[in-house]
């Protein structure tokens, strides 16, 4: 087995141009953006600059895929396992089965088991391609296997009896939904989540526990659980939630998720997501979101003006290859270069037809059909449905996959909105 993990290692770091870093690698997540918050940070970094330790991260299993918001674990756990530390990828069988009330404003939506097993499937299988699960140095794990054999008596006294009912209710996750109400299934969640650390602690030796920032309530509540049960002392580093430079959801688009699934969302679209984004947010997510060198990144960082969009064409190329491999990446590359090159080179856009609509009218969202007939892109509405139904409508280089969608602000980027219609009919809108 660790013959084979070897060779995966070095045919991932030869496809990906990856080097593994002999400095601390706490030290290389705090410059690259990735900690918010840390147990005990002497404790962490002395922990990380040693070889060989367990660590897990949990991906409840809601969807059958994860999206964009989830790469800054996805990338931690990547820049760990470089640094010879073992990474355990949890889905939660079990703890989607409750539903994590952290973040959310009401009770999440109750799936059935044979859905939850069957995303937990999907989800370890995406997260295979960026860890090369082998069951020895790297483990995919379904909580689902410990916790729904427990015996509820059993479980209050052994475990629940350690919980401080004040102490949970003092949690962030917690406080914030006891005006809306918080049901007492959600109030299980910070126990079943602690009982994961303790499992993990037991059977795998894992003594750190990773995730997002709005977890570390029930972070914490697993290490006191092991200091309670074991006697002993973990350490946690929780990552700041992500929002772009408009204040999105990281990982949300108008056309909805950036899934990572490309049959749910293409290579391209991947590729264009980046690209597109803010200026303000390209020198960040080529921190968090390449292994490139911090040398290269001051680099792409330091470009100004139009010189800009190398940065994003590198960021854009980089996340794609990790995420989808090194020939999607080339193919996404390629057809952008295509459909947009020849557009672009006409005068530096000046040239395009152009139409300048009033940023008011666009925060209150403009319908995709009515904002391509209004600009004489097509013709008449019933043109905008058929080009719509045929796959030719794009927004920024993205595929309008919803009529009932809104183009508004958010849509706008430092050349406008870029509208096309089949292969090469382009408009731009710009604000005023």
């Amino acid at each position: 087995m660790k013959e084979n993990y070897a060779i995966k290692k070095e045919i991932y770091v030869e496809t990906t141009g990856v080097k593994r870093m002999s400095s601390n690698v706490f030290d290389t997540l705090k410059e690259r953006g990735f900690i918010a918050q840390t147990s005990d940070e002497k404790a962490v970094r002395r922990m990380l600059g040693k070889r060989g330790v367990s660590f897990y991260i949990g991906f409840d299993s809601t969807a059958h895929s994860l999206h964009a918001g989830s790469l800054v674990p996805i990338m931690a756990m990547m820049h760990l396992q470089r640094a010879g530390h073992r990474p355990i990828a949890i889905v939660g069988g079990g703890t989607t089965m409750v539903g994590d009330p952290s973040g959310k404003d009401e009770m999440r939506q109750i799936l059935d088991e044979q859905t939850i097993r069957a995303n937990g499937r999907a989800i370890h299988s995406q997260l295979d391609r960026y860890l090369h699960f082998d069951g020895q140095n790297s483990l995919a794990l379904d909580n689902a296997d410990w916790l729904l054999p427990l015996k509820y008596i059993p479980f209050l006294r052994d475990i629940g009896r350690h919980f401080s009912v004040n102490r949970m209710l003092s949690a962030e996750a917690y406080r914030q939904r006891l005006e809306k109400g918080l049901s007492f299934i959600e109030f299980n969640y910070q126990i079943l989540q602690a009982y994961d650390f303790l499992t993990l602690y037991q059977r795998y030796g894992c003594t750190l526990q990773m995730g997002g920032d709005d977890q570390w309530g029930n972070i914490l509540a697993g290490i006191d659980l092991i200091r309670r049960v074991e006697g002993a002392q973990t350490e946690a580093i929780t990552f700041p939630l992500m929002t772009t430079a408009t204040g999105a959801k990281m990982g949300k688009t108008a056309t909805g998720a950036v899934w990572l699934d490309p049959d749910k969302f293409s290579p391209y679209d991947y590729y264009q997501y980046w690209v597109n984004c803010d200026d303000r947010d390209v020198g960040r997510f080529l921190k968090l979101f390449t292994f490139l060198s911090m040398e290269e990144i001051q680099r792409l960082e330091s470009l100004e003006g139009s010189k800009i969009q190398e940065a994003k064409k590198v960021l854009a190329f980089e996340a794609t290859r990790i995420t989808h491999g090194q020939k999607a990446a080339e193919e996404a590359q390629a057809t952008a270069s295509a459909v947009f090159g020849e557009a672009e080179s006409r005068e530096n856009l000046e040239a395009m037809p152009t139409t300048p609509i009033s940023l008011e009218r666009l925060k209150e969202g403009i319908n995709p059909v009515d904002l391509f007939v209004e600009t004489g892109t097509v013709d008449s509405k019933k043109e905008a449905k058929r080009l719509f139904q045929q796959g030719g409508m794009y927004i920024n280089g993205q595929r309008v996959k919803r009529l009932n969608q809104s183009i508004t602000e958010k849509n706008l980027t430092p050349k406008g909105i870029l509208l096309r219609a089949g292969k090469k009919k382009y408009h731009r809108i710009t604000p005023n």
